[in-house]
């Protein structure tokens, strides 16, 4: 039986083919409500609210105690075949977000950083929504806290306990995303042109980040137990940099975790330098146990710790944190509120504390640690038959980091497959010293389609040699 919702569509759908067809064109006055109402066979009140809608979209407007008529210039609804991104763009650190996130949605994405849907808890998020939805008015219409959510920030201080982190509620505080807690810290502690450390390779959008607060980058190559720490000592006495950004656990490109000798020298180090360490954790969860931490080591001293919920819950439903000394954070609450006018949305905050709270977070994740595992195993092979072979099989996660065949131009590569709709990541999009030409990053849980395999092979066929990479 048709509901409420479907009727308002089926009303809005005969307005759009009427103007579509030039039945009704700009100017011209719709058919009354009941009119059409009786025409439709539904109620009066469905055709309100259709022409409500369609109004709220600029195709019709409403003049009071005269109807509603068709919007100047009014067209069919239109195709947005244009949005698509651009193809010959550079490929650059936006390269890869821009084909990602602006793909069709047919499109097969083995180099994005997400995973899939219908690996996400659909069903624990829609339960969390409903509860939400039953919560007060002012959950649903105000404002967030300056710190974000007492009760999300409550769990986040949990879990920490659980590591060994004891923290207090002044040191923890809810940004919008992941992202805005990296943008929060470098515009509290950076001026523009203050050098910064990043891994080489490293995720691709902390050189964007970078780049648009006008830092110096240094770079520091990476190896399968940290940054190769000779390298690191070298550029921290010749560059005096005020930051280094990093991955601990499940390193982003390589997958890579840090060892415990690296870490207490890192820290040694940083502390010769005063050098303050962004500690980025968004992949912590997906460890099957966890490795050493910069800030349970240092206990939030002079390493700050970030980390959102986008990659084990909800791109769509961000929310992230920052965790660090007191003083700090409340210039940081300071920023948030000059920026983003308060913290982030509170139904968000809301929505992911009641589903942390729900108790099948912890089996969500044992899943995804299991199914991940299996696809990383079943990946490799199926890459190993194209010749591409993974720099190190991580402990988890869901990246790949892979050396190319015959040096294949991994940037040709990419520009080749994004004709065929398939989204790759490629090495030097990662690397600041562009230096990984011959590398490429897969999403294991987005090659199980065997055009993606199917359409490296033809991609390879076509593509030109890449200079040597030391990576």
């Amino acid at each position: 039986m048709p509901t409420r919702a479907s009727r308002t569509l089926d009303v809005m759908k005969a307005i759009r083919a009427k103007i579509a067809g030039r039945a009704l064109s700009a100017g011209d006055r719709l058919p009354s409500i009941r009119a059409f109402a009786a025409t439709m066979g539904v109620s009066p009140s469905t055709v309100v609210e259709a022409y409500d809608r369609l109004a709220a979209e600029g195709l019709i407007r409403a003049r009071p105690g005269s109807g509603f008529y068709v919007s100047a210039g009014a067209l069919p609804p239109l195709s947005l075949a244009g949005d698509r991104p651009q193809q010959d763009l550079a490929v650059d650190p936006f390269w890869v977000s821009r084909q990602s996130l602006d793909a069709d949605p047919a499109a097969l994405k083995p180099g994005c950083g997400w995973l899939p849907a219908e690996w996400m808890p659909a069903e624990a998020l829609r339960r969390a929504f409903r509860a939400v939805a039953r919560g007060g008015d002012g959950l649903l219409a105000e404002y967030g806290a300056t710190r974000g959510a007492p009760t999300l920030r409550r769990i986040l201080m949990g879990r920490f306990a659980e590591e060994g982190l004891e923290i207090a509620p002044d040191q923890v505080l809810l940004t919008g995303s992941g992202t805005q807690a990296i943008d929060l810290v470098c515009r509290l502690l950076l001026r523009p042109g203050d050098t910064v450390l990043v891994d080489d390779p490293c995720y691709f959008n902390f050189r964007a980040l970078l780049r648009a607060h006008q830092a110096k980058i240094a770079s520091i190559p990476y190896t399968p137990s940290g940054p190769d720490i000779a390298r690191f000592e070298a550029v921290l006495a010749a560059e005096r940099p005020r930051l280094y950004i990093t991955n601990s656990a499940l390193h982003n490109p390589t997958g890579a975790t840090l060892s415990p000798r690296t870490a207490h020298r890192l820290l040694t180090l940083a502390s010769a330098h005063d050098l303050v360490i962004v500690e980025d954790d968004i992949f912590a969860d997906f460890e099957p146990e966890p490795s050493a931490r910069l800030a349970l080591l240092d206990g939030l001293s002079r390493v700050i710790r970030i980390g959102s919920f986008s990659k084990t819950l909800s791109a769509s439903v961000r929310c992230g944190y920052i965790a660090g000394r007191a003083d700090w954070i409340a210039e940081l609450v300071d920023l948030q509120v000059a920026t983003s006018f308060g913290g982030p949305s509170p139904v968000a905050a809301e929505l992911i504390a009641g589903v942390l709270a729900g108790g099948g977070y912890r089996k969500h994740m044992e899943e995804l640690r299991r199914r991940l595992s299996r696809a990383r195993r079943e990946t490799a092979e199926k890459l190993a038959g194209l010749g591409i072979v993974p720099w190190l099989m991580p402990r988890g996660g869901f990246y790949l980091w892979c050396r190319l065949p015959q040096d294949v131009d991994s940037a040709a590569l990419a520009r080749a497959a994004i004709a065929d709709d398939v989204v790759l990541a490629p090495g030097n999009v990662f690397s600041a010293s562009r230096s990984a030409a011959g590398f490429m990053r897969f999403n294991v849980a987005q090659c199980g389609d065997a055009r993606v395999m199917a359409t490296l092979r033809r991609a390879m066929a076509a593509a030109p040699s890449a200079p040597d990479t030391a990576n």
